[in-house]
């Protein structure tokens, strides 16, 4: 995706507009590295303080980082995906869960009765996925497994507000869960009853699976701060 060469009206406005096209459109992928301001002046054709007027809006608005020393990287994809990482940057874990707890379990629920043919697939590739990285011992690939199967499921809803939420929460899922699997140390949580529940089209035992799941987590949880020094 190109960059037009802005107007002279509202010249930051709409450099801010063109960044964030490039952010939402996935054109910058999240957690990479943006153009200098040089190039970002060249391509657009205004002054190197207009564009660093514009990354300094968009930073605070949490869609980029700037890194001393380093360059600017996308950390969100929209205002509410940054409003969030700035706010459970200081949650404490257990809140995050109760989170996602809430989402997890009524995303569970609407997938049983939403779900299609190629929902239960992806559902399903996902679960075998996770299943794999947990039985190779690899940590990161289980966790991007596991957020992996999650976003099948509640895109499964086709809920686009739920959709919306949970992918702009995902970052603070993503550390939850490495911070869960840490505290949890060897302790498995199988899926398997959620996806079958949502397969088979029964509500009740999506919901109940879908809340199990989170409430061994949030015990596991609990007991292993209560041991910590």
């Amino acid at each position: 995706m190109s960059l037009r060469t802005a107007q002279r009206a509202s010249l930051v406005d709409q450099v801010i507009d063109q960044l964030k096209e490039q952010i939402t459109s996935n054109s910058w992928q999240m957690h990479a590295k943006i153009p200098t301001e040089t190039v970002l002046a060249e391509q657009l054709g205004v002054g190197r303080n207009t564009v660093r007027e514009a990354v300094r809006a968009l930073t605070h608005a949490g869609l980029l980082e700037c890194r001393q020393g380093d360059g600017t990287y996308v950390r969100a994809t929209s205002e509410l995906s940054g409003a969030m990482l700035r706010r459970l940057r200081t949650a404490e874990q257990l809140e995050i869960l109760e989170v996602r707890r809430a989402l997890e379990v009524e995303a569970a629920r609407l997938a049983a009765t939403r779900r299609s043919d190629a929902d239960i697939v992806r559902i399903e590739a996902a679960l075998a996925e996770r299943e794999r990285a947990w039985e190779i011992g690899e940590p990161n690939a289980f966790v991007e497994a596991d957020l992996a199967f999650h976003i099948a499921v509640v895109q499964a809803t086709h809920n686009l507000v739920l959709i919306d939420l949970y992918e702009d929460f995902s970052a603070a899922l993503r550390a939850s869960i490495t911070a869960a699997g840490t505290s949890l140390n060897s302790t498995y949580i199988p899926h398997e009853a959620i996806a079958r529940a949502i397969a088979a089209g029964d509500v009740a035992a999506a919901e109940r699976a879908g809340h199990a799941c989170m409430e061994h987590i949030l015990i596991a949880l609990t007991e292993a701060q209560e041991l910590s020094p």
